[in-house]
């Protein structure tokens, strides 16, 4: 049963980005991973690179020559964000990057002996951050966890370097297989948020919108923003305050509310076929809730 709650009831303490209350049975795997990573990185203080870092490097150990597509294509990183990546491991000389005499278009990746010294710090590092973020389960079910999250990834072979790792990983794939199918409308999966809110809750300030999706004014502004100009919201006075602005759903915006949970529903057919069946999605599910239990402590 799917239950909708509006911002402004009384039981309403979070997030409605789902479409499901937060913690319900039906909640979709891939709301939930954007709800773990976003407390993760929350949490998280100073080098919040260390995990992506460790995953290069822990890659680079055993494919030594990899070229800079390669690592992007096997750990599922976006080929611009993997050119800053391994510009900073090149500049903390960890990693060198000469050009193949075969295909002067493409560079190979060499770990260089500081870098497999920083390897072992950060594996290090990363094994006490997931002890804290992981607290709430037992080592059985951590194992299991990365398990289930790694069989979310496009490439098999990913090393489970970290539950953090993996998390941001298989959040950041359902988003781009989301986004791939609302790109004829030109929307993305994060729009999502501020429509439901918008529908389930009325004309709402949009100060109410960014605290009920727990994301910052400023982030929420620029998702409003797009959404005015794709005439999916219009800006109205606040009937209970002149003097602020009232974001409201126009007809094209609940209409398109529809396509959005579509996309949402064929993702999580698609998390249903990647992990092999129901069980393993509701498996994953509750594992991801408990780590939502607490507040991780990541420092």
């Amino acid at each position: 049963m799917i239950y909708y709650l509006s911002i402004n009831s009384p039981d309403y303490q979070g997030t409605v980005g789902s479409g499901v209350v937060e913690g319900g049975p039906g909640e979709p795997i891939g709301a939930l991973l954007r709800r773990v990573f976003t407390r993760i990185t929350a949490a998280a203080v100073g080098d919040a690179s260390a995990s992506r870092d460790a995953v290069v490097l822990d890659v680079l150990a055993t494919h030594d020559g990899s070229s800079q597509q390669e690592l992007a294509e096997r750990l599922g990183i976006n080929r611009t964000i993997m050119v800053k990546l391994v510009d900073r491991l090149e500049a903390a000389g960890w990693v060198t990057r000469e050009r193949r005499p075969g295909d002067r278009r493409s560079y190979a990746l060499t770990l260089t002996p500081a870098g497999r010294a920083a390897l072992g710090r950060l594996r290090e590092e990363l094994s006490d951050r997931d002890a804290r973020i992981t607290a709430s389960l037992s080592p059985a079910e951590r194992t299991r966890l990365n398990e289930l999250l790694a069989g979310l990834l496009p490439e098999p072979g990913t090393p489970v370097t970290s539950t953090e790792f993996l998390v941001a990983q298989a959040h950041q794939r359902l988003r781009r297989v989301a986004d791939g199918l609302l790109a004829d409308i030109g929307l993305r999966m994060p729009h999502y948020g501020p429509l439901l809110t918008l529908e389930q809750g009325g004309p709402a300030p949009q100060r109410d919108v960014a605290r009920g999706l727990s994301i910052t004014e400023p982030a929420t502004a620029e998702l409003v923003d797009e959404l005015v100009a794709a005439g999916l919201v219009t800006r109205g006075r606040d009937p209970h305050d002149r003097r602020r602005y009232a974001l409201e759903l126009t007809p094209l915006g609940r209409e398109r509310l529809t396509r959005i949970r579509a996309a949402q529903a064929q993702v999580q057919a698609h998390v249903v076929d990647l992990l092999g069946g129901a069980g393993e999605v509701d498996e994953l599910r509750g594992l991801l809730q408990r780590l939502l239990a607490e507040p991780p402590d990541v420092r």
